[in-house]
């Protein structure tokens, strides 16, 4: 068998990391889609944070990070008001148009983000020192960390969340 070499480039190409984070978004939104109405904003467990507070984390990461990926500032143009923290909107509706902006975004400028570019260190948010691939791994990861308390209260509710490994 011959020994090749795998250029860093290979081993993972962006088109694979948007698929993946996508694949994780999509999963991310039938959970939101499988609460109720009254429960998304109100039902924790254990003095958690409720789920419609966990996605506007997500949302507030995920929009400004993209932007900082792509460009090195951590903001949404035109948009002071997406900060860490940002308070849900009032329905469940509502939330899901602001996921569904946030995946539009997040398609419209990974094209802009380079193999150079993801081996960058960069300030994301002016606080965290690291690599635009750990913060692109950090984003995925939070998602998937708050998803997961997301089905601890789906069950707490009585409620079937969607698989957990059917992110198509």
């Amino acid at each position: 068998m011959k020994n090749e070499t795998v250029s860093e480039e290979t081993a993972i190409d962006l088109k694979t990391l948007l698929d993946h984070w996508q694949e994780h978004r999509r999963l991310t939104r039938r959970v939101i889609e499988a609460y109720p109405e009254d429960k998304l904003f109100t039902f924790s467990v254990g003095g958690m944070r409720p789920f419609a507070q966990l996605v506007m984390e997500m949302i507030t990461i995920a929009q400004p990070g993209i932007y900082g990926m792509a460009t090195g500032s951590w903001s949404v143009p035109g948009r002071p008001e997406i900060n860490f923290m940002l308070q849900p909107p009032a329905t469940k509706a509502e939330l899901l148009a602001f996921w569904d902006e946030t995946t539009d975004v997040i398609n419209q400028l990974w094209p802009r983000i380079s193999v150079a570019r993801m081996r960058q260190a960069d300030k994301a948010f002016g606080q965290f020192d690291g690599t635009i691939t750990w913060h692109y791994f950090y984003f995925v990861d939070n998602e998937i960390h708050h998803r997961a308390q997301a089905y601890v209260y789906l069950r707490a509710l009585g409620i079937e969340p969607p698989a957990f490994w059917d992110r198509h």
